[in-house]
């Protein structure tokens, strides 16, 4: 295999000195990752299995919105689906950390199939309601909270740490690709199958991503000895980020953005159906579109990211997902919200995989599941907190408000971490390049 030649390119956003490949950006780097047996293998089975969960989520939301045709009532559902991972997260990045990450996504994965199930035969059944539904999310929301830390912190032992930023591009790409057919597939199901089939359709899905773990060749897990409980063996990871200053510093814009900026979702059938006049189709649609922003989003960082300064994507990707969000909620044209809806996908997608490479390249190996616990925590208490602040917000000042509100606090928050690192900077003189001096 032919190594790529790299140089030592200055600490940025991360802390640490990083090295970048010399040349030409090339479409070569894009799937590189796959080369990994078993990287390759769950890139395939997510790739199904996601598909399912976001033909599960647009169907959900028009479920509900269908049942109380009330905003609020959209954001509670999707705290519910999020709130658990706050109170399960850090525990499930110890457990990540002390055992065997396959098993652990075996377990949760499997959790997860069943609450589709359990969707699937209320629907049926006739028995849907705001409360059963409520419950099952908050079920679906109990594995989530295990699930995420355990696999944020299993891609590097599936690929390399040289591959890092790749394999979560392509990870990010997985999602919004499913992002892309599962909103459609769900607007065109809704209509001709009925919901209860889309649940029943997400159930069937993730025997893919079993199949894909049992399939993978993994060195057998060798359990050490921590000599400190579970309690404080998590207590240890938020001490680590309460101290790290750029995993502090990320960890909150990435708070900042969920909570303001990645809620505008939540209000997605409201948008759809009271300000642009559109039906289920109109809705998947719209939803996909975003997805496509963000798979583009996330091939370039597949492609290019290894290119640039990450504080640059990151920040960039703010302000262009900032931008284009406040335009979409200002504008009633169907024909207009496709292409800003793309531009805020793709901004969005630039910032998540940057940050999220730049947690995981950070943290020494024997924390890495307990910190990606607490981005378990920050996502799970962003999507709660954001759909609660967007529903409240929505019913008060409208839909349209709401969204334009999100948007421009994002905005200033992006301004004010460049404004905390540029004083860092100037600060602290540059310490140089060696390894001791990280």
């Amino acid at each position: 295999m032919k190594l790529e030649k790299t140089a030592r390119v200055p600490e940025d956003l991360t802390g640490y000195p990083r090295r970048t490949v010399v040349g030409k950006i090339s479409m070569r780097h894009t799937f590189r990752a796959l080369k990994h047996r078993n990287f390759r293998l769950f890139f395939y089975g997510q790739l199904v299995s996601l598909t399912g969960t976001w033909v599960q989520q647009t169907t959900m939301s028009w479920l509900v919105y269908q049942l109380t045709g009330s905003k609020l009532m959209l954001g509670l559902i999707a705290a519910a689906g999020s709130a658990p991972m706050m109170l399960f997260s850090t525990w499930g990045g110890a457990l990540a950390d002390r055992h065997s990450k396959r098993s652990i996504l075996l377990a949760t994965q499997t959790a997860q199939m069943i609450c589709a199930f359990c969707l699937a035969g209320i629907v049926y059944a006739g028995l849907a309601s705001p409360a059963l539904i409520a419950i099952i999310a908050l079920m679906n929301g109990v594995a989530l909270g295990f699930d995420m830390p355990a696999r944020q912190a299993f891609t590097v032992e599936m690929a390399s740490k040289e591959d890092l930023l790749n394999a979560i591009s392509l990870n990010s790409s997985v999602v919004n690709g499913a992002r892309i057919l599962g909103p459609s597939l769900a607007g065109l199901l809704i209509g001709s199958v009925g919901m209860a089939s889309c649940f029943l359709l997400n159930g069937i899905s993730f025997i893919a991503v079993l199949v894909s773990l049992m399939k993978m060749q993994i060195p057998p897990h060798v359990a050490t000895h921590i000599g400190v409980s579970t309690s404080a063996h998590a207590l240890e990871g938020f001490t680590y980020a309460v101290y790290h200053p750029r995993v502090r510093m990320t960890l909150g814009l990435f708070g900042m953005v969920g909570i303001f900026g990645w809620s505008y979702a939540v209000l997605m059938p409201a948008f759809a159906r009271d300000v642009l006049g559109l039906g289920a189709h109109g809705y998947g649609v719209l939803m996909s579109s975003s997805g496509v922003g963000a798979l583009i989003g996330a091939l370039a960082v597949a492609t290019a990211g290894h290119a640039f300064a990450p504080r640059k994507i990151a920040l960039g990707g703010v302000w262009l997902f900032s931008g284009a969000l406040l335009l979409f909620a200002l504008n009633r044209n169907f024909f207009l919200s496709l292409p800003l809806l793309a531009l805020a996908g793709f901004g969005m997608m630039l910032f998540f995989s940057t940050s999220n490479t730049v947690l995981q390249t950070i943290v020494p190996d024997e924390m890495r599941g307990r910190v990606m616990g607490i981005w378990t925590l920050v996502f799970g208490a962003m999507v709660p907190l954001g759909s609660m602040e967007a529903g409240m917000l929505a019913h008060r000042l409208g839909t349209q408000a709401a969204i334009s509100i999100g948007a421009v606090i994002c905005a200033f928050a992006a301004a004010a971490v460049l404004i905390a690192v540029r004083r860092r900077d100037a600060a602290v003189p540059p310490s140089g390049f060696s390894p001791e001096n990280r």
